[in-house]
């Protein structure tokens, strides 16, 4: 192992904010079932995924838990917040994810995890109501509650480290502001309650104030903002995000790189979804759907790079619905109608209508960047983890860089940077003989 990486020993903590929601006691009740040996990891590359180490006649395949040090499953407490007081058990049952039977395995376990008052704000997310959250005199008193929280729960669980990871609800669209700018004006404007300041970056600011690695599992702003991505630097935080890619964005990022390998054209891509969970319900407001739609946009113009290849991308129309649909619940489908081109401009259509399941989706993804923040922060990692773009819809970047979107190449740079963490060479596909002969 790396002698730079601190070594796992001890309890991890997880703090998830929305703890009470699908996706986080989908992936709660999964994660405790996979460590009881009562269920399979299907989706979670930390669990699962190989990693090739060397040169393919090598043959040497290690699984990626056995070649970097990750948490171990069984030493992860987990906790949280939300604007629901239940238990996590109840919580799996109402949201009908899981099957009773599966929730049952684990139902003690589920039945101990119960949520902190959230800090929560319907100015942001218009279509909930909050029944158990803080008060408090401004925005700060309400920060240094989370902060609070944290070490509360670090203390009474007698953890060595924690993670937080934003799972709740998408907040309404914000647009840059000079309270961002940097971290005496974000200081000043969370002092003064600006409506600048969401829910999210409050607890994103208390995760890094108490040296915690903070990951943004939707797409509002959060930690994608200056101040906190220099506080983050400054203090050798790493930070990710954001949206998790679960379903029809994760299809496209497949497929564009596919379009412009073969260098075929593109005139249209019509996206819609239905959706009857929660996070449907939020996406029925119109300032929630403006946040989740700038982050789906975003995906295939960074893939395609039309700048480069006007001929053909450069006037392509792209339109995206979601629709909230209760009686889908989790079950959530897309339509794609893709309207391509081909040799001397001849149109072709891909029709893609995937039936998937929203949180068993989004549960792994939660997994596996839990488990390797917590590495990127023991290893010394700091500021925006960029490799886990894999993961990410809209993926952040460092300033003046471009996103990387093609999910085949991010795949690769999230294995190249586990390889360089260990020691080992990164891989770029050329066999022995071939770079002998370059």
């Amino acid at each position: 192992m790396n002698a730079n990486i601190k070594k796992a020993e001890g309890k991890l903590g997880i703090l998830v904010v929305g703890l009470n929601g699908a996706v986080s006691t989908t992936f709660i009740a999964g994660t405790i079932a996979v460590a009881q040996g009562k269920g399979v990891p299907v989706g979670s590359l930390t669990q699962l995924g190989t990693i090739r180490i060397g040169n393919r006649s090598e043959n040497n395949f290690p699984k990626i838990k056995e070649f970097v040090p990750l948490a171990d499953l069984n030493d992860i407490v987990f906790g949280g917040w939300d604007i629901r007081n239940e238990t996590a058990y109840e919580s799996v049952c109402y949201h009908k994810v899981l099957t009773r039977e599966d929730a049952d395995k684990v139902k003690d376990e589920l039945n101990a995890i119960k949520p902190m008052k959230a800090v929560f704000d319907q100015k942001y997310v218009k279509k909930l109501e909050g029944t158990y959250v803080k008060t408090g005199t401004s925005k700060w008193d309400l920060l240094e509650q989370l902060r609070k929280d944290i070490r509360d729960f670090k203390t009474n669980n007698n953890l060595d480290r924690i993670v937080v990871v934003w799972c709740g609800s998408t907040e309404v669209y914000l647009m840059h502001h000079p309270d961002y700018d940097t971290v005496e004006s974000f200081e000043k404007a969370i002092k003064e309650s600006h409506d600048t300041i969401a829910p999210s970056m409050l607890y994103a600011y208390a995760a890094l104030l108490e040296g915690c690695p903070f990951i943004n599992g939707a797409p509002a702003l959060t930690v994608d903002i200056p101040a906190i991505i220099k506080y983050a630097n400054d203090h050798n935080l790493p930070i990710a995000g954001k949206d998790f890619k679960t379903g029809q964005t994760l299809m496209k990022t497949v497929i564009a790189p596919m379009l412009k390998t073969r260098m075929l054209g593109l005139s249209g891509w019509f996206s819609t979804n239905i959706l009857g969970n929660r996070d449907g319900e939020v996406l029925d407001d119109p300032d929630s759907f403006k946040t989740k739609e700038v982050s789906k946009l975003s995906v295939i113009d960074s893939i395609l790079q039309p700048e480069l290849y006007p001929e053909l991308y450069k006037d392509y129309y792209h339109k995206i619905r979601i629709n909230y649909y209760p009686p889908k619940g989790d079950d959530k489908e897309s339509w794609d109608n893709i309207n391509i081109f081909g040799w001397l401009g001849y149109p072709m259509d891909i029709k893609i209508n995937f039936l998937c399941r929203d949180s068993i989706l989004a549960a792994p993804i939660v997994l596996d960047l839990v488990l390797f923040m917590d590495l990127a922060a023991r290893a010394g990692m700091k500021g925006i983890q960029s490799w886990l773009s894999f993961y990410f819809k809209s993926p952040m970047h460092p300033e003046g860089k471009i996103a990387e979107n093609d999910l085949f190449i991010q795949n690769m740079k999230m294995k190249n940077t586990l390889r360089k963490l260990m020691g080992e060479e990164p891989v770029d596909h050329l066999e022995e003989d071939d770079r002998n002969k370059a």
